[in-house]
């Protein structure tokens, strides 16, 4: 017998009952779901007013799900920088641990989220970026947020790029330290936070590419500050790791900081390795410190086995060849249309524009070619762009056809 609790609907046939009728589903944001007949009685009556002013300012986002198998359209929207997301040794890696570990990492990492797999990914990780030690998290954005907070505090100031990706923004802000915000790329912004501070301690935060314009942050420039004010360098090599650097070391091994003592790296799997997770990489004291405190690794469910175990395939399967090819494809990018180029799979097409950007994407999309379209609040007003994005599968014909259709709705 089931039970039925007084003034729900039953929702199985039981005694005659007839089974609830399906929910269907609508998009969001098409029809009000209120019980409020009065909106002004409706305690979050504001938000249609909200959504109503983003949709005006051409800055409203919705979800366009993807279907499985291979697409018809060019895909150069994605952060599979490598093309290995879909490779068959990556795929049958995850499949694999799934298979040996289960679908997911059933606990934390201090608890039963750590395998034998995520060790060996970690000791890889390092051994690739040149490391000493490496932290998986369960994703790139917990990874900044980890770091940040578990390497700041009360009594520290933290100074950071403006252009710094958003996990970055929110992880300054959760420290509780005192934050300063520079103007984009501007060293001496930095060197003034650090020589008139008062607090002992000091944590730089930065991009190793900015997201947007691909550009590289001036690594060497703010590591010879760093080290002159006693400061500590956080680098995030979200966009470079994979990409950037011999056999795609990234940024900081590009520059030549590798096993710096007052550098801390983090970085994401899901770009370059076309997985999920995130990754710190420091001294084996930053590793024990991070996992004693940083409360994103702490009371986060673990990265699960099977990203591993993808993770660790494509790690493999990064190298010179394929790093140079992505180049070759960026730059080919890039010169088709006209726009400089930069270090990075990052070709990012000015527009202006919100509502011009997002019509400009739809219309590429409507004629097979995926683009991102960035805009406010992800760059400041007026600056709104397509980013494409480069990989290193792509041809030849692939990358004229972009530049055709890009140009033809613009």
């Amino acid at each position: 017998m089931v039970a039925v609790v007084p003034g729900e609907r039953p929702t199985s046939r039981v005694r005659g009952h007839r089974r609830a009728p399906p929910l269907r589903s609508r998009p969001v944001g098409c029809q009000s779901d209120s019980v409020y007949t009065d909106s002004a009685q409706d305690p979050l009556g504001w938000l249609e007013e909200a959504s109503r002013a983003r949709r005006e300012a051409g800055v409203e986002r919705c979800l366009i799900p993807r279907q499985p198998g291979p697409e018809a359209v060019l895909d150069l929207a994605s952060n599979d920088y490598l093309g290995l997301a879909r490779h068959p040794a990556v795929v049958s890696a995850c499949a694999a641990a799934a298979q040996d570990y289960g679908a997911g990492a059933t606990g934390s990492r201090l608890v039963t989220g750590t395998t034998a797999l995520h060790e060996e990914l970690e000791h890889a990780l390092a051994d690739h970026v040149g490391a000493a030690s490496a932290l998986v998290f369960s994703s790139g954005y917990l990874a900044n947020l980890g770091a940040v907070t578990a390497l700041s505090g009360p009594g520290t100031l933290v100074v950071s790029d403006a252009a710094n990706h958003a996990s970055l923004v929110d992880a300054c802000r959760l420290s509780r330290a005192r934050l300063v915000v520079v103007p984009h790329g501007c060293v001496e912004g930095f060197e003034r936070a650090l020589t008139q501070r008062d607090e002992q301690r000091a944590l730089v935060v930065t991009d190793a590419v900015f997201s947007v314009s691909g550009r590289l942050a001036p690594l060497v420039e703010l590591h010879v500050l760093v080290r002159r004010t006693g400061a500590v360098l956080l680098v995030d090599e979200a966009h470079s790791v994979g990409v950037v650097g011999p056999d795609g070391r990234g940024a900081v091994a590009a520059a030549g900081l590798v096993g710096e003592p007052d550098i801390v790296v983090t970085a994401t799997l899901s770009k370059a390795f076309g997985s999920s997770g995130g990754v710190v990489f420091g001294s084996t004291s930053v590793r024990r410190h991070l996992v004693s405190t940083a409360r994103s690794f702490i009371f986060d469910t673990g990265l699960a086995p099977p990203s591993a175990g993808a993770a660790l395939a494509a790690l493999r399967l990064t190298t010179q060849a394929r790093v140079g090819a992505l180049h070759r494809a960026a730059h080919g990018l890039a010169d088709a249309l006209g726009v400089p180029r930069t270090d990075s799979a990052v070709v990012p097409v000015h527009v202006g524009d919100a509502t011009a950007a997002a019509a400009a994407r739809d219309l590429c999309l409507a004629r097979g070619v995926r683009v991102g379209c960035f805009r406010p609040p992800s760059v400041p007003q007026g600056q709104s762009c397509l980013r494409l994005t480069a990989r290193a599968d792509l041809t030849a014909d692939d990358i004229t056809l972009a530049a055709q259709v890009v140009r033809s709705a613009l």
